[in-house]
């Protein structure tokens, strides 16, 4: 068992940002809440917010093509070979653009701003959000974006039912996607060591993790990165 540690990062609440956490010293996460004068979720807030990140940031890519090669060849082995994918939160859509060149199927990305008519095979979307077309439709989910749901738990029950009864989801999580990163843009947070026991709690035994693997590469200021194997 984990001893789930509690650092000065979670324990401090950001009163600049005016951030709350949920639960922070038990659950050992962050979660950024987007609440208006009432008290009440304010997802127009959400939503701006990460329109107005992925505008700052889209001439920049963070997934690299030789970890999704070696996820596409992950998959051939696992699941066999694939029809249809789903990548999530993309933005120059990247992802989906080199799993179709390595895995010869259809792959679709979702980016919630409106740059996403700009890049192939994405379309505009909130993660959060299911088309009933996807229900059990896809043999794999992709996502290294999981920091920017402002619930994981709705987010990650959404994707796993997309999924066909033998399909994966790959959640990218390195040290940038901890509570010390968290923000207005980057409102979830949890170290690598608390992800499969956050994401048996969600799955409530439907679905859990499979298996940790170490990304062949990291990315850029990144020390640890991780490919969370998701399954039923």
């Amino acid at each position: 068992m984990v001893q789930h540690k509690t650092s000065h990062a979670l324990r401090k609440c950001d009163n600049e940002m005016k951030r709350e956490t949920t639960n922070c010293e038990e659950n050992g996460y962050v979660l950024y809440e987007y609440t208006d004068s009432r008290g009440d979720f304010d997802y127009e807030r959400y939503r701006r917010t990460q329109e107005e990140g992925n505008h700052g940031k889209i001439r920049n890519v963070w997934v690299l093509k030789e970890n999704i090669e070696f996820l596409a060849a992950y998959i051939l082995r696992i699941a066999g070979v694939p029809e249809f994918g789903i990548c999530h939160g993309t933005r120059r859509g990247k992802e989906q653009q080199w799993f179709r060149e390595f895995l010869g199927c259809e792959v679709i990305g979702t980016e919630i701003s409106d740059t996403a008519e700009n890049f192939p095979h994405t379309i505009q979307w909130d993660f959060h959000e299911v088309r009933p077309e996807w229900l059990h439709a896809a043999d794999f989910i992709y996502s290294n974006s999981l920091d920017h749901s402002y619930d994981p738990e709705k987010c990650l029950n959404a994707w796993m039912s997309c999924l066909k009864p033998k399909g994966i989801c790959i959640v990218e999580h390195t040290t940038l996607h901890g509570p010390a990163n968290t923000s207005e843009l980057d409102p979830f947070g949890a170290d690598i060591t608390l992800m499969p026991y956050l994401i048996t709690k969600w799955g409530n035994g439907r679905y859990c993790v499979r298996e940790l693997l170490d990304a062949p590469r990291l990315p850029r200021n990144v020390a640890q990165a991780t490919f969370i194997i998701i399954g039923s």
